[in-house]
């Protein structure tokens, strides 16, 4: 027995514990939990057996309303394949570290997202991109990435020598497709990260409008969609001779991830708009009033009512009835307009208004929302000279979106195409008004900046120094307002410290082969790695592929008198939005002391993580079975 148990473990495939979460490998066991009769008796999914059942009616294949473009069934595969890279903390571009759990993460936003996908899974509240409009320029956004593309590392040399820029001109045939594959990959994940009352807004121009709604109707579903709002981007009117219609506005198309989830939590209000005064000195304060008889399309009440300033009548459809009526007249709150000759109007008072908040619209005015000049001037203001950053969205735009997506407590907000890093600091600003602590995370890809610019002229290389040094700069200017620490934390995304991830396999060569030949190079690789690793950065990469947050804390134990070990604590958001612990003691030392391993023969309900190559099998074989699933060897 204890043979077979060796055997099956030399045939484990070490890539397994040090890639990203494999949601396919997760998905196809939830299928196979809910329906086993999908599957063969080797556990393979039987693919007629689930046509059988979906189609059920024999629509033919040609007559299903279907949205399909090229590659389509590739980016669903990019989505959900592991990922090789990592995350390295960058203390050099962080901003008091120890003080915030915001996060701003320097990365091509797709791998990021993958490794980001199991820490965060259902923990977001709201999602905020602003993504490449699909305008016939090159987007530098590569869905083949590959660990062996090094120049794609260098600090400077994305554009030019690592990651491709895709071409997507509109000679292109494939257009409209380079787009939708960008983005659906990308949603896809950003789904699994939302939490069930979550709703994510986009924003997009026309070129790609028609199909983001199609797009974003098969990933959230076409029952949660929530709105096309409307923004209007300029405050002055356009004087363009060259088109029939100026362009002042853009959209933001909404989803939320669960409608009745949202609905149920709270649906968020925007500021008061309106024009209170107090003309009768009302000792209830500021009020506005409304028309008490009902519009020409509406229904009410019908009754008589008496101006008491004149005696006129008025016998008309009413938005009470009488005795409502009677009721609001006793407690002053019926007027008479123009002078007392006109008909009655209820008032409504600043107060109970602020207290309920006002519902949002699908139209989003300049004067409410912000405008692309007014943001172009909070960019001069904050880096002190012009055309830094191209069309960024101004603050009191993203400030709307978390109104009305009701962003509120600790919840965390994400931002995946991050540009000018406008989205952390809005979040940053409602905080210090309302006294909350929301949390970001921004994700922006070190992408070049053109020599010609004014933005590279003033020393800023990437976009993603932009999204950075604009956040030091929103902080250092709140500084006067609060004495409250703000910050955040900088990641990089990096290859693997696991040099396992480079290995190819022979095909000339059988499964067994090739990984006995796997185990091999990683036991010649890792023990050059052991020489030269950054402890925290492995234990960093070690910590999210199980599951951890970039916000854990490690303390070291002082119990273990062989072994350098830390308990690593992380809270997070739970899917029932409870807050929740989790924990697990973690070695990375090159072997791991027998007394070690005794200590867990008395404490078996701890989870503990250490170097595969640290264990013989005797060790492996007593914490396995003294900790069962809570041992993990990497």
């Amino acid at each position: 027995m204890e043979k077979g148990k060796a055997n099956n473990e030399s045939l484990e495939n070490p890539l397994a514990k040090i890639l990203s979460y494999d949601w396919n490998k997760d998905r196809l066991e939830t299928l196979k939990q809910l329906f086993p009769d999908f599957f063969t008796n080797e556990g393979k999914l039987n693919i007629d057996e689930v046509k059988r059942i979906t189609d059920s009616t024999a629509t033919n294949e040609t007559e299903r309303y279907e949205f399909k473009w090229f590659g389509k069934s590739e980016a669903k595969r990019n989505a959900f394949t592991p990922t090789t890279a990592t995350l390295v903390f960058d203390k050099e571009r962080s901003l008091h570290p120890n003080e915030t759990d915001n996060i701003i993460i320097e990365g091509e936003n797709l791998e990021v997202l993958k490794l980001l996908s199991r820490s965060y899974h259902e923990a977001i509240k709201c999602i905020y991109i602003d993504p490449p409009y699909n305008t016939g320029k090159d987007f530098v956004y590569s869905d083949n990435f590959s660990e062996n593309k090094k120049a794609y590392w260098e600090q400077t040399g994305v554009i030019e020598d690592g990651l491709r820029i895709d071409t997507n001109a509109e000679s292109d045939g494939k257009y409209h497709s380079n787009w939708l594959c960008m983005m659906y990959s990308r949603l896809l994940i950003a789904r699994s990260m939302l939490r069930q009352d979550g709703v994510i807004f986009i924003s997009i121009s026309d070129e790609e409008v028609h199909n983001l709604r199609k797009l974003c109707d098969e990933v959230f579903g076409e029952d949660n969609f929530e709105g096309h709002i409307h923004w209007r981007r300029r405050h002055n009117q356009p004087n363009d001779k060259t088109k029939m219609l100026g362009l002042v506005t853009e959209h933001i198309i909404s989803y939320s991830k669960n409608k009745e989830a949202f609905k149920k939590s709270g649906v968020g209000k925007v500021d008061l708009t309106g024009d209170f005064s107090n003309p009768d000195k009302d000792e209830r304060g500021d009020w506005a009033s409304k028309p008490w008889k009902v519009g020409s399309d509406q229904s009410g009440s019908r009754y008589t009512i008496t101006n008491p300033n004149n005696s006129k009548q008025y016998n008309e459809e009413w938005m009470g009835d009488e005795t409502n009526y009677k009721s609001l007249l006793a407690d002053k709150r019926i007027v008479f307009p123009k002078g007392g000759d006109s008909f009655p109007r209820k008032k409504y008072f600043r107060s109970e208004r602020e207290e309920e908040g006002q519902c949002a619209t699908n139209w989003w005015p300049h004067q409410e929302f912000g405008h692309n000049q007014g943001a172009n001037d909070e960019m001069t203001e904050l880096f002190g000279t012009k055309n830094i950053f191209s069309n960024p969205k101004p603050k009191e735009l993203i400030r709307g979106i978390l109104q009305v997506a009701n962003v509120k407590g600790s919840d965390i907000v994400m931002d995946f195409f991050a540009g000018s890093g406008v989205t952390g600091q809005a979040t940053m600003e409602m905080n210090l008004e309302d006294k909350q602590n929301r949390k970001f995370i921004l994700v922006q890809i070190p992408q070049l900046i053109n020599p010609s610019e004014e933005a590279y002229k003033a020393g800023y290389k990437k976009i993603s120094d932009i999204t950075i040094e604009r956040n030091k700069r929103s902080i250092q200017k709140m500084k006067m307002e609060t004495t409250v620490e703000l910050g955040f934390k900088v990641f990089k995304l990096v290859p693997s410290h696991f040099p396992r991830v480079e290995w190819k396999p022979d095909l000339e060569k059988s499964e067994a082969e090739n990984l006995i030949a796997l185990k091999q190079y990683i036991h010649d690789k890792e023990a050059q790695l052991m020489t030269v690793f950054n402890r925290d950065e492995i234990i960093t990469e070690i910590l999210m592929k199980n599951g951890f947050s970039l916000n854990y804390k490690v303390e070291l134990q002082q119990q273990f008198q062989h072994n350098e070990v830390f308990m690593a604590t992380d809270f997070l958001l739970s899917k029932n939005k409870e807050t929740g612990e989790r924990t697990a003691l973690i070695c990375i030392d090159s072997l791991i002391n027998a007394g070690t391993v005794d200590y867990f023969k008395n404490n078996t309900s701890l989870k503990f993580i250490c170097l595969d190559r640290a264990l013989d099998t005797t060790k492996k074989n007593n914490l396995k079975q003294c900790l069962g699933g809570g041992f993990i060897a990497v």
